[in-house]
């Protein structure tokens, strides 16, 4: 006989993942709960996502006026009130935590429980001590900074992206450890506020290579210094952070930003006593049902090791919760990854969707590929900015779409459009013959899918 007085899914997380799922199990009528340690919302909201990106807004409305292109209409940007700005973004996460999360929870029906989960063995859980068993379990837990080893960091006040966006005042210099995308619009952000900025590391490593050179050139006109070389150990000389490089340089400022990856969140789950399986790198190893060695645990978002967006979060959740509650019927939900868009919000901002040339290649495809310089684009004429580039990669064989990538202003705008062009499986052609809004940025797709015919220079708007 079926206990019907047992959960039906327990969540350890409260971030996209977590809350998908809650959704999703609600939505087909299942008792959910959700455990949660720190701060209700996960990554995204309180020290991800949401302020980075208003902070960075704030930023470029600063160094907008400083390199405005338009002498007839002059601006002018005086120094900045960090604390303020702060004080802003802290007011913007904490009314989004209240309005998506909390009150969501709410309106959906399902418990947030504070508290530190661990699994007692394979078939229950317990917070803060106390068992809570379901009949299945969804880890999403996220993942955090993960410190590289690094001689010196540790006699270092060195700070995360986290607590650099806490800070009661602007640095007057820094150093950012880390060329991803968290080391790419920390450094932009903070120069562009008026720190003087220096980066040590491969600016966007996994950009393709006329993206990562666009992105290069814009960052030595914002004057931030790029040192491409791995960071070997971190000194304090005379009150100043100092990184020293494999290749003998150094970079000094104020204050260092260490911003060189995240590792999952796991350490407190005892997954061992849970029968959970996790790989070299401590991610849970889940398959297409996001199901874990275990049949009743399942894992969702970063822990599981899937592309590290929110969005990517909440697709993963989704199917778990459909799978671990039986919601999904006879035929197992999934996550299909066609397509896939990411964007870094530097200035121009870096999109991509879909293969890259490299991963096309990889994956056994014959490629043709075309590069569209901003300079051919009517949009980026009329802002008088025309830094950057669109690449388009195509199947040489079918001419079908297969990855857009770009160093353009807006490119997160377009690479929806982008994504709904590979899902749908158009060719270049059918692109190139595609209606695309006049003096807008994503008319670029347009224009450079008519490269693949013909590379002559065209009128404006043929």
């Amino acid at each position: 006989m079926i206990d019907t007085s047992l959960l039906d899914l327990a969540v350890i997380g409260s971030g996209g993942a977590a809350m998908a799922a809650a959704i999703t199990a609600r939505q087909a009528g299942r008792s959910v709960v959700l455990v949660e340690q720190a701060m209700l919302g996960g990554t995204c909201v309180n020290v991800g996502c949401v302020p980075s990106k208003t902070l960075l807004a704030a930023a470029e409305a600063r160094h907008g006026a400083l390199v405005n292109p338009f002498p007839g209409a002059p601006t002018s940007a005086a120094g900045v009130d960090f604390a303020a700005l702060v004080g802003q973004k802290d007011e913007l996460v904490g009314r989004l935590r209240r309005a998506k999360y909390a009150d969501v929870a709410d309106a959906y029906g399902f418990e947030v429980r504070p508290g530190r989960a661990r699994f007692l063995d394979a078939d229950t859980l317990a917070v803060d001590g106390t068992p809570l068993s379901a009949r299945a379990y969804l880890v999403a837990t996220g993942a955090e900074l993960a410190p590289p080893d690094l001689p010196g960091l540790d006699e270092v006040d060195w700070l995360t992206s986290t607590t650099a966006m806490e800070q009661p005042g602007l640095p007057e210099s820094l150093v950012v450890i880390g060329g991803g995308y968290v080391g790419m619009e920390q450094a932009q952000l903070f120069a562009h506020l008026g720190a003087r900025v220096t980066l040590v590391g491969r600016l966007a490593p996994a950009a393709e290579p006329e993206v990562a050179d666009a992105l290069r050139g814009v960052f030595a006109d914002d004057g931030i210094t790029v040192i491409e070389d791995r960071a070997v150990a971190v000194e304090t000389v005379n009150g100043q952070v100092d990184v020293l490089t494999r290749g003998g340089r150094r970079a000094r400022g104020a204050r260092l930003l260490v911003a060189t990856g995240r590792a999952p969140r796991t350490a407190a789950l005892d997954l061992d006593a849970g029968g959970v399986k996790t790989d070299d790198r401590g991610f849970v190893v889940v398959d297409a049902q996001q199901a874990t060695s275990n049949p009743r645990i399942y894992a969702a978002g970063d822990v599981s090791g899937a592309p590290q967006y929110v969005y990517v979060a909440a697709a993963t959740g989704r199917v778990a919760a459909l799978n671990a509650t039986g919601a999904a019927g006879s035929r197992p939900a999934t996550v299909d990854f066609t397509g896939m868009p990411g964007v870094v919000f530097t200035r121009p901002q870096l999109g991509t969707a879909g293969l890259t040339e490299a991963q096309a290649l990889a994956t056994g495809y014959r490629c043709k590929c075309r590069a569209l310089t901003l300079a051919d684009v009517p949009r980026a004429l009329a802002n008088r900015d025309t830094r950057g580039v669109v690449k388009l990669v195509a199947d040489a064989d079918t001419g079908r779409l297969l990855g857009v990538h770009a160093a353009a202003a807006g490119a997160g705008e377009f690479m929806l459009a982008a994504t709904y062009a590979i899902k749908a499986r158009m060719t270049v052609d059918e692109i190139a013959d595609t209606w695309a809004p006049y003096l807008t940025m994503a008319e670029s797709l347009r224009i450079a899918a008519g490269l693949f015919r013909n590379e002559m220079p065209t009128s404006c708007c043929a």
